[in-house]
Parts: C-alpha cells; structure tokens; sequence
C-alpha cells in the first residue's frame, strides 16, 4: 500500500533522479522577468492541475497505482518551470542539483534545507552537496511526501470530488514552487567554496567566518 517505507525510498529515488538532471530551456530574458516569470508560473499551474486531475479520475484500487506517476509528472513541469523562470533572468547557468533541490520542495520540508541553505543579507548561500548528503535530504523529503500520498490515494475512492481536489492543490503547490524560485533568482546566490556539505561544518555554525567562504561570481553547472 501507499505510504509505507517501500513508497517512502521509491519517491526518494525519485527525487535524487529528478534533481540529477536540469531541464534545459528556450527561454529568453527580458526586460521584465518578473512577469514573465509569473505567465510561466501560470501556465505551468494550470497543466499541473489538468495533469493531477487526470491521474487521479481512475477510482478504486486502480487509483492507487495513479499516485507516484502523478507526483513524478507535477515534477517533470515544476522543474521545467524552475528552468524556464531560471532563463527568464538570465541566471540558467546558476541551476544545479542544490538549486533544483531547493526549488522544488523547501516548501514542503524548509527544515531540511536547514544546513544547505543560508540566508546571508538579501543573499543566499548554497552548499555544495555530495550525492550522501542528496540522498539524505530527499529522504526526508520522501518520508513527508510518502505520508501526503496517502490522503491522495483515498481520494480516489471519490473519482469526481477527488481528482477536483488532487487538481486544486497540484495548482496550489506549483505556485509554491514559482513563488520559491522567483525568490531565488531575483536574489543573489553565493556558492562556498569549502567541499561538500558533509566536509565541513554548516556556516551558522561558524560564526562570522561564513562571510569569508563565498564565492560571488562561481556558478555550478548543470549537472552539478
């Protein structure tokens, strides 16, 4: 059944192979990424919620086996849409694996980017991530979607009412999605230039020494 710690490390793998690949985009920026980030942001809510409403209009016993290829298929259009809003300002060459990561689902588990993301000022420093410390993060991250599936799944024991609902909140949860990445990349992202996460300690635990650690003009690339 859904829910249940085999479902919890299939979503963990799940998400380390999303964030392992970064979409590519035909994007162009302008003068005005604000808003064309948020047309991006609203078409990619509205598919989201046609999509998961779809998926979740098979009822019964059958809806259950709807439920990850759901989740996996609102991945696939908030991490195009991550990449897209990315393009619109300009800042493409700045998505990888930590910032796919973070895009997606900080607002789902913000504890879980605890130590991989610090707000420093208007800026945000990134620590590099090694594949251990990934896997880490999206475990917790697949224990809290595992348990979200559940009520997705009883859902489709109520097909109409159901998928209406599922839909609602794929809208919901893409905007969420948009309203983190366009944060993100109205800001300035800083990279530290220790190694990665499990090398050293997190930088507010280091006091002030954090501010000497950042790297303003390095980027990772893409399949960092």
């Amino acid at each position: 059944m859904i829910g249940g710690q085999e479902e919890a490390n299939r979503v963990t793998q799940a998400i380390l192979d999303f964030v392992s690949r970064i979409p590519g985009s035909k994007v162009d920026g302008t003068a005005d990424p604000l808003a064309q980030a948020r047309q991006i942001a609203s078409r990619a809510a509205q598919r989201a919620a046609l999509t998961s409403g779809t998926l979740a209009l098979p009822p019964g016993p059958l809806g259950w086996l709807t439920v990850l290829p759901e989740l996996m298929a609102i991945w696939r259009i908030q991490a195009q849409m991550v990449s897209d809003i990315a393009a619109a300002y300009g800042r493409h060459a700045e998505l990888g694996r930590e910032q796919m990561l973070y895009c997606l689902f900080r607002h789902t588990a913000a504890q879980a980017f605890r130590d991989l993301v610090v707000r420093m000022g208007d800026r945000l420093l990134f620590r590099r991530m090694s594949y251990t410390v990934a896997e880490r993060v999206a475990k917790q991250l697949g224990v809290k979607l595992s348990r979200r599936t559940v009520g997705e799944g009883l859902s489709r024991w109520l097909p109409v009412i159901g998928a209406l609902g599922v839909g609602a909140y794929a809208y919901y949860d893409t905007g969420q999605v948009a309203a983190t990445t366009i944060e993100l990349f109205s800001r300035g992202i800083d990279h530290e230039v220790h190694g990665d996460l499990d090398e050293a300690p997190p930088p507010h635990r280091r006091g002030g020494a954090a501010a000497k650690a950042i790297a303003p003009k390095r980027h990772p690339s893409s399949d960092a």
